[in-house]
């Protein structure tokens, strides 16, 4: 059943003429603000089952893929686990007791496997290679992506890295920007504490071939040569935890100022209420886990109209992480204790039988 609010307030709406279509000038930055408070009607929500299954995740599980064979990879701070359809498999028992917080799979079928702790793990199929602060990394790589171009980029507190096939270029990142420098990570440590702090969260390679970052700070494009802040009204983005691109061209921005997106010309807040993750699944409807650690989702319909009134899933589940629609239209999403899917008509919470 939809949610929909007996009333709402559509208040705020600022629009003004911006200089680039890219990055808004600071003097001039075109934005929208809508905000709803909504009358706390209750929602049916759809029923939850339970599925044990042996070796299924069942600890925080933080990102969520699926390879090119069809296998749903699942970064947890158990392991990575690997599930065929069939059955669960600790991808990682035995070669680390690292906590894993991402996991991607670039374009040469190899797995980058992200750590808390112990930095990158390469995965080919056959073996492992780790690759750590003696390497320059951040021991901690929240984020994995893979760019145009191929190259991998490895992103953590502190700063990221990028492997362009042959070396590491490192970029550091500091209290008030973002910097490209030749040197290792572990030659321009900053404090530990601005380590934690700034951490970067999220990347996004957008279609023109800027780059966007999210940090725990301030979020950045970049342009290849310079970063600049992202300031709608001229306040800086700050602890952004997830960027999306859309399959209009829209970047899209989760974290502690709500959920926003940004069309090219004007940044639009959707809503204020916290939102950690942001995802599109095949029908351009926006999935994100937002306040209160509720599952949902925005019609791709209504986004075109402007509306924006979320169908929730789940609601007080503690916390939602990465989201993912597998190729059976089964939409996955992590927890605290693991997994559970949405395929239309119930939730169902998967439970290690172990």
């Amino acid at each position: 059943m939809r949610y929909r609010s007996l009333a709402f307030l559509l208040f705020l709406i600022t629009a003004c003429q911006g200089q680039s279509q890219t990055q808004p000038s600071e003097e001039t930055t075109p934005s929208t603000t809508i905000d709803f408070f909504a009358n706390p009607l209750e929602q049916s929500m759809p029923p939850v089952d339970t599925l044990f299954m042996e070796g299924a995740p069942n600890h925080i599980t933080r990102n969520i893929i699926q390879d090119r064979n069809g296998n749903l990879w699942f970064a947890t701070f158990g392991g990575v686990i690997r599930y065929d359809g069939m059955s669960f498999e600790n991808m990682t028992e035995g070669v680390t007791d690292h906590r894993f917080f991402s996991v991607m799979e670039d374009r040469k079928g190899v797995f980058w496997l992200g750590t808390i702790g112990g930095g990158v793990f390469k995965y080919d199929g056959h073996s492992f290679e780790q690759w750590t602060v003696g390497d320059g990394l951040s021991d901690k790589i929240t984020c994995i992506y893979e760019d145009s171009a191929g190259h991998i980029w490895l992103a953590g507190s502190g700063g990221m890295s990028r492997y362009d096939g042959q070396m590491l270029h490192h970029y550091t990142l500091t209290k008030d920007t973002m910097l490209a420098e030749k040197r290792p990570l572990r030659a321009a440590r900053k404090e530990e504490i601005l380590r934690a702090t700034f951490e970067v969260n999220s990347i996004v390679e957008d279609r023109s071939g800027r780059f966007w970052f999210g940090t725990r700070g301030n979020t950045y494009n970049y342009d290849g040569t310079t970063f600049e802040k992202v300031k709608p009204n001229n306040q800086p983005f700050r602890n952004i935890r997830h960027i999306l691109e859309d399959n209009d061209g829209n970047i899209w921005f989760g974290g502690n100022s709500g959920l926003w997106r940004y069309d090219g010309e004007n940044y639009i807040n959707i809503t204020r209420t916290f939102v950690g993750y942001i995802y599109e699944d095949r029908k351009g409807n926006i999935w994100t886990s937002s306040d209160g650690w509720s599952l949902s989702y925005y019609e791709a319909l209504d986004l075109k109209k402007d509306i924006f009134q979320p169908t929730i899933v789940k609601a007080d589940e503690g916390m939602f992480f990465g989201i993912l629609e597998a190729d059976d239209g089964k939409i996955w999403a992590g927890t605290l204790n693991g997994v559970m899917t949405y395929d239309r008509e119930q939730v169902t919470r998967y439970v290690d039988i172990r």
